[in-house]
């Protein structure tokens, strides 16, 4: 990431008005202003929000106790822990160009940052996986996707860019470029080649592979399936309403993934491009420009929950019976929202 912008003499404000060395505050117009603090301020809600609507669904109704809703439910505390501990700290930076709240917890913050982020594509990667699994073969789904598989998705998710994140922050060849520029209020951290191209296969372009060719090979099998029941039901109509039924649901799910696969690389593959190619251009990318993307991958955190929310209706019952307050009502017909799921 670029260093804070610079302004000519005679106009520069600095993010600490008395302290010999302070990086130069951006200066913005209200509307400038209002606009990026209304934007990133609904991220942060939407994101915290949504997010947590999930835990507390997942965690509330039992009839959602599965393996893959508890890696949605790790996917979804992933995520909010963006929103709480991540995006309001880079929304102060981004609008101000500075840093406010020390160096040790720029390290930290950054590791959050890079962890948290890493640890969702993560799991949107294994929840692919899952869905092959369902999708391509129903009848060894049970077998193979378990709560222990899932307790080794979750804990690669974690540890891997927990690994990554450290790495990364402390390695000494990392900061070769940072070191002249540096001042006081500035906290960014500027990957050199090998850390560039590295964290950005690692982080994006390994597991996006495998999303893309995972989602694939599913809409082959979705669209196989639809050639067989054009067969089947000019022999047997009884066999292919059954058939129909159960290419219902796969084709719905095709779509569901297509969408999270496009809302995944929409807010995700400018940034990383961006963080691959900046050392590459004498880290020449404009800092708003870099931070417009960075916030585009924010809201991959955001979008998550409402997919699951328009998408999958047992998701979608639970939610409205959140939002609504039926959750707190002792009437056990609330229970039976998703005995028709």
């Amino acid at each position: 990431m670029n260093s804070p912008s610079t302004l000519s003499p005679q106009n520069t404000k600095y993010c600490f008005d008395f302290v010999n060395g302070s990086c130069p505050r951006t200066i913005r117009s209200l509307v400038s202003f209002s606009a990026m603090y209304m934007t990133m301020m609904g991220a942060i809600i939407l994101t915290m929000g949504g997010n947590l609507v999930v835990v507390i669904s997942i965690a509330h109704f039992k009839q959602l106790h599965s393996p893959t809703n508890f890696l949605i439910l790790s996917l979804a505390a992933a995520d909010f822990l963006v929103g709480l501990l991540v995006m309001p700290y880079s929304m102060v930076r981004s609008i101000d160009s500075c840093w406010y709240f020390g160096e040790w917890f720029c390290k930290l913050h950054t590791c959050c940052d890079i962890m948290l982020c890493t640890t969702s594509i993560f799991h949107l990667c294994f929840i692919s996986v899952d869905r092959y699994y369902a999708v391509c073969q129903p009848l060894h789904y049970i077998t193979k996707i378990t709560n222990p598989v899932i307790a080794v998705f979750v804990l690669i998710s974690w540890s891997v860019p927990c690994f990554l994140a450290v790495g990364k922050v402390l390695s000494d060849g990392i900061q070769d470029y940072v070191t002249s520029i540096s001042c006081i209020g500035a906290c960014s951290l500027t990957l050199n080649k090998l850390w560039g191209v590295l964290a950005s296969l690692i982080a994006f372009f390994i597991p996006g592979t495998v999303m893309v060719g995972v989602y694939e090979h599913i809409f082959m099998v979705a669209k196989d399936q639809a050639r067989k029941i054009h067969k089947v039901s000019a022999v047997s109509q009884s066999v292919s309403d059954t058939k129909k039924m159960s290419l219902k649901k796969e084709s719905k799910a095709a779509k569901t993934l297509s969408v999270v696969m496009g809302v995944f690389i929409l807010c995700w593959l400018p940034f990383f491009i961006a963080t691959m190619a900046d050392p590459f251009i004498n880290f020449s990318t404009p800092e708003d420009l870099f931070n417009a993307f960075l916030w585009l991958g924010y809201f991959n955190s955001a979008f998550n929950p409402i997919i699951y929310g328009l998408f999958y209706p047992s998701f979608h019952k639970a939610f409205k019976s959140i939002l609504t307050g039926k959750i707190f009502s002792s009437d056990s017909s609330i229970m039976n929202l998703y005995s028709n799921r």
